[in-house]
């Protein structure tokens, strides 16, 4: 078949590991056990803050985003619901 041409390297970004530092805005993936010992006040200062990172993410989904952030939409609407059942527990 003659010689063979080297394969060029891909031109589109890897997936990140999971692992990896992200670059959007820290606390993503929140733990139930680790919610049920915040107050009242500090959980609703965390969902305001998760809702305030869903609506980016969802500008940045519009405005053709990275496939991370828009993986990262589930993470933070399962956030959101983690702190709302933890926040409704405690009343």
């Amino acid at each position: 078949f003659g010689s063979r041409q080297s394969v060029p390297e891909r031109s589109f970004p890897r997936a990140q590991n999971s692992h990896a530092p992200s670059l959007l805005p820290k606390m993503v993936r929140v733990k139930a056990f680790e919610l049920k010992s915040k107050t009242s006040k500090e959980l609703l200062k965390e969902l305001e803050d998760m809702k305030a990172e869903l609506a980016t993410l969802r500008v940045a989904k519009v405005s053709g985003g990275a496939a991370s952030k828009l993986a990262k939409i589930k993470v933070v609407r399962k956030s959101i619901a983690r702190i709302l059942t933890v926040y409704n527990q405690k009343q």
